[in-house]
């Protein structure tokens, strides 16, 4: 079964939560050089006006791979040009004052090589800001792969899956590169009723769990679905309005170059 495109309406229903990591990042990118800034790997944009309110009258690129979340990056008008790209070769037309990217790294693999390529693209005193989930080790995300190999075995490699290294693993690569500032930071997130499904199922389906479902013929997809729904109430149960308390862990690192 081939890879889908991204669901801007599914990924857009937690966009307030999602939307809370991606202020505090921009929020810690401090003075920049002259030059445009980029969101690289844009998505639906939902980033694009926070950028465009916090460091005004600069040009704001975005790119992304998926269509059909440019579409909807489009529509917010924020961008002064769009392109849909392989960001991990994607190579600017001219040095960058910021490379901005949330949530989108941790689907790139080899990040010893990427993650000093991108800083190579920046201007001098330039900035790399970068979010990324590093909850894979969390139940919510164990529980696809536990129950994909248990009930359909030889359909998914849980080693194609996005995911990080260790956040000393970060530092040992970035900070010989410039001024680096790493932490992570868990999020408390109250994930709102859901009249079909857990609400945690809803939540990882529209990003981590896509390619374990894109792998699976649609009737066994809506079984995995199920079954997940079944098991990980156990593990975040229902409130008594029906939401659901999801601790959500991301890690973030902000580089500046050398020359400012």
């Amino acid at each position: 079964m081939t890879a889908t495109d991204w669901n801007p309406d599914l990924y857009a229903r937690f966009r307030d939560l999602r939307l809370q990591p991606a202020f505090d990042l921009a929020n810690r990118i401090g003075a920049l050089p002259p030059g445009a800034l980029c969101d690289l790997g844009c998505g639906a944009g939902v980033a694009g006006s926070l950028l465009r309110d916090r460091l005004p009258g600069r040009r704001l690129l975005g790119l992304d791979n998926s269509a059909a979340m440019l579409a909807k990056a489009e529509a917010t008008g924020a961008y002064d040009r769009l392109e849909q790209v392989d960001i991990a070769t994607w190579t600017p037309e001219a040095p960058l004052a910021l490379i901005y990217s949330n949530a989108v790294l941790h689907w790139l693999p080899d990040h010893p090589l990427l993650l000093p390529r991108l800083a190579g693209l920046l201007a001098p005193g330039g900035v790399l800001a970068v979010q990324m989930p590093h909850q894979n080790p969390a139940p919510s995300h164990r529980l696809w792969h536990d129950l994909v190999e248990r009930h359909f075995p030889g359909h998914f490699d849980p080693a194609t899956s996005p995911g990080i290294l260790e956040p000393a693993d970060y530092f040992n690569m970035l900070a010989p590169l410039g001024e680096l500032s790493l932490w992570e930071t868990d999020y408390f997130q109250q994930l709102p009723p859901e009249r079909e499904g857990h609400p945690v199922r809803l939540f990882t389906s529209s990003t981590f769990a896509r390619p374990v479902l894109d792998a699976l013929p649609s009737e066994a997809a809506a079984e995995l679905c199920r079954l997940y729904d079944d098991a990980v109430r156990h593990i975040y149960p229902l409130r008594a309005d029906g939401s659901v308390l999801f601790p959500f862990r991301r890690l973030f690192f902000v580089l500046r170059t050398p020359g400012m």
